[in-house]
């Protein structure tokens, strides 16, 4: 069974969560111990660590999550009704690869069953992991990484932290429909690797775009399936980590807002953190983001409009060459551009599409320019 691979948690964590007051998180937590596990039926949310770091060298400790987990679990949450559980951890394997195997049958099951994984690592070429555990849902992935890099590698290079994504994008099954990067930094990145963003109509924000106006990110995390979070994309100053400096990047209330844009999506199915050396100042940062995203959780709207557009506004942009049309929820006010069918027959989605907005957008529509991101997705669909 795929849960099998998952260590209980600690004896020690265990014996600090009986002595928490009834009001913490961890009194309301439901954990996987030596006697029992939890029944996956009736949570929302899991909890999972993966205790592997082989593939990146910049980690100086041991993976460790004891830490992390007395700083969540001694937080009041808030006014939830989400039922939570810790899975407990996926110990290293013998190989890299075994790791991979088992996390990718742990988040595939959790995800099948409705309920959401949290995975703490490790490493973030444990996004490859999570992302191939969606090879049995028969869907195309949009995936969001919160990075100061776009790690790409080379075609014949062993997957690791800095070269997970070039794997993502060659391997078959090829499911990837989108990927976004949220915070890279330019000096980080070499301009091949910025052109290849573009080329392959996928979507990237530098830090200082993100960081003026936080908001440009919730539409994407409102389309993504899969979010990845390397911890370096936080300013050692506010995550803690003086092992791998950095002087810039996202301040812990714009990592926490990211957290929360992630958590309130209605497609989001997986969400990890990674990149970290287990530093205490560190554990308070992951802890802080985790709440955050259970927090979005709880104000899901459920409004993802899958099919019915019933009780949408409906705004028609007509353009010189184009028609857009525009939909505005009546319950939140956000907004959302059609993506076209066209029956060419090479279309990745075999139907009309609906690609979260910005009102800015909108408006910039009714002035006759063409929303880049729609005609990204327009594109990326027909290749």
């Amino acid at each position: 069974m795929e849960f099998d691979f998952l260590k209980p948690v600690d004896d020690g964590i265990l014996k600090f969560i009986n002595s928490l007051s009834s009001q913490e998180l961890g009194s309301k937590i439901v954990f996987h111990t030596q006697d029992q596990f939890p029944d996956i039926s009736k949570i929302n949310i899991a909890i999972v660590g993966v205790l592997e770091d082989r593939r990146n060298i910049d980690m100086v400790n041991e993976v460790n999550l004891n830490g992390f987990r007395k700083k969540i679990y001694s937080m009041f949450p808030g006014n939830w009704d989400a039922s939570i559980a810790d899975l407990g951890d996926i110990l290293a394997g013998d190989s890299v690869e075994d790791t991979y195997f088992a996390l990718k049958k742990v988040t595939s099951t959790l995800i099948k069953n409705k309920v959401i994984p949290i995975v703490i690592g490790g490493s973030q070429d444990l996004t490859y992991a999570m992302y191939r555990a969606y090879d049995d849902l028969e869907q195309m992935v949009n995936l969001v990484a919160v990075d100061n890099r776009f790690d790409f590698g080379k075609e014949n290079e062993t997957v690791s932290a800095n070269s997970y994504l070039t794997k993502i994008i060659i391997d078959e099954p090829n499911n990837l429909f989108n990927y976004c990067n949220i915070g890279y930094q330019t000096y980080y990145n070499s301009q091949e690797e910025i052109d290849l963003i573009e080329k392959l109509f996928f979507d990237a924000y530098r830090l200082g775009e993100i960081s003026n106006k936080i908001a440009l990110a919730e539409p994407v995390f409102r389309d993504a399936d899969l979010v990845s979070v390397d911890l370096n994309a936080v300013k050692s100053s506010d995550s803690g980590n003086y092992i791998t400096f950095e002087p810039n990047g996202f301040n812990g209330k714009e990592i926490c807002s990211l957290a929360r844009y992630a958590g309130i999506s209605d497609k989001v199915s997986a969400f990890g953190i990674f990149n970290h050396n287990s530093t205490i100042p560190e554990t308070v940062i992951i802890s802080q983001m985790v709440w955050y995203f259970i927090e979005g959780y709880h104000y899901r709207s459920k409004e993802y409009p899958f099919g019915s557009r019933a009780t949408y506004l409906k705004y028609i942009v007509p353009l010189d060459e184009e028609e857009l049309i525009f939909y505005k929820s009546d319950k939140t006010d956000r907004w959302w551009i059609e993506i076209p069918f066209e029956s060419n027959g090479h279309n990745k989605l075999k139907r009309n599409t609906l690609l979260p907005c910005s009102y800015d957008e909108y408006l910039s529509a009714c002035n006759q320019e063409l929303p880049e991101r729609w005609w990204k997705a327009q594109r990326k669909n027909s290749l």
